[in-house]
């Protein structure tokens, strides 16, 4: 019976070993993705990146991933001005990152979602049988209807809206149309687009310009309006340039001008960020057209991925295969 003992402790111990070995490459797969990624995102990419997170945090059960969803300059500023710890930012304009972020806190900028701006409403708001892509206007300059949208100085969707407005006037060939609109319940406005969807809900405002995506999240009914206002179409790049709004800049007096282009949404890994390697296997996941960008889509919010950039050569080299080179 002594005679068994040797062998039999000797196949626990390979066991052990094995069990240990097996652990310890489980281990080193998931190495450097445990701990916290903190993300920065504008509020227009919460829901799609409430489900992507969710997916992710499946995969790699060790980290514990913490969003915060502001308008996209808001979020930049975080950075620059407030040195909060990000290891991630997605903007829903990508020249909000070269402009606010590059080069001091960041090095590239990867295109990776498009959209277009529509105006939303719901059940309660008044003449919404009336309204059309063809008398928008009309119907948002009545004096008994009121309607919302975002802060150009600290969202994207605040801007876009100036820029609706401005091409509007040229399309309609109206030249104070955009100053009748922009002139209109700036009791209204609010720093980010989501916000306005309870002012909306509790019928403070009848309508609001928002993106098509967050009015499809969240079930409203909008009006499309026509290419050469929305801010969607690549072949339209230079009807969209003939417009331009001024918002602040980093600096007391200081103002950056942003025209009038197609919307495209943007990310980066800050130079700083605390949790860098995990920040590269997320977006990796995200920019995966069977991964994150298949939920970006169920979203509404069409993948771009690959797109040209200007900062290619500075691309970790992990995520070079989702853009291109200029």
């Amino acid at each position: 019976m002594r005679r068994c003992i040797g062998p039999f402790i000797f196949a626990l111990a390979l066991i052990f070993l094995s069990a240990c070995g097996g652990q310890s490459a489980r281990n080193s797969e998931n190495a450097g993705i445990s701990g916290e990624l903190i993300i920065f995102h504008a509020g227009s990419l919460s829901v799609p990146f409430q489900q992507i997170a969710d997916t992710f945090s499946k995969l790699h059960p060790g980290l514990k991933i913490y969003r915060e969803a502001a308008g996209s300059v808001s979020c930049a500023r975080k950075i620059t001005e407030l040195n909060k710890a990000c290891d991630i930012m997605a903007s829903a304009d990508y020249d909000i990152i070269n402009k606010l972020l590059i080069p001091e806190q960041a090095d590239w900028n990867i295109k990776f979602a498009s959209n277009e701006m529509v105006i939303a409403y719901d059940d309660n708001s008044r003449y919404q049988k009336q309204i059309n892509p063809q008398n928008w206007f009309d119907i948002l300059l009545k004096e008994d209807v009121s309607f919302g949208r975002s802060d150009p100085n600290s969202d994207p969707c605040g801007y876009r809206s100036v820029l609706v407005s401005k091409l509007a006037s040229v399309f309609y060939k109206q030249p104070v149309l955009y100053q009748k609109i922009l002139a209109k319940d700036q009791e209204y406005i609010r720093p980010k687009e989501t916000e306005l969807l309870a002012l909306l809900q509790t019928g403070s405002i009848d309508y609001m310009f928002i993106y098509r995506s967050v009015a499809e999240q969240h079930k409203l009914k909008y009006v499309r309006l026509p290419d050469s206002i929305n801010l969607k179409n690549p072949k339209l790049a230079a009807f969209y340039e003939k417009v331009e709004v001024k918002i602040n800049g980093d600096e007391p007096g200081e103002y950056i001008t942003q025209r009038g282009e197609p919307m495209v949404y943007g990310l980066s890994i800050c130079k700083n960020a605390p949790n860098r390697a995990a920040a590269i296997e997320f977006v990796q996941f995200l920019l995966s057209a069977d991964k994150g960008m298949k939920i970006m889509e169920k979203n509404g919010q069409p993948s771009v991925v690959p797109s040209y950039t200007n900062t290619y050569t500075k691309l970790p080299d992990e995520l070079k295969v989702f853009a291109k080179n200029k």
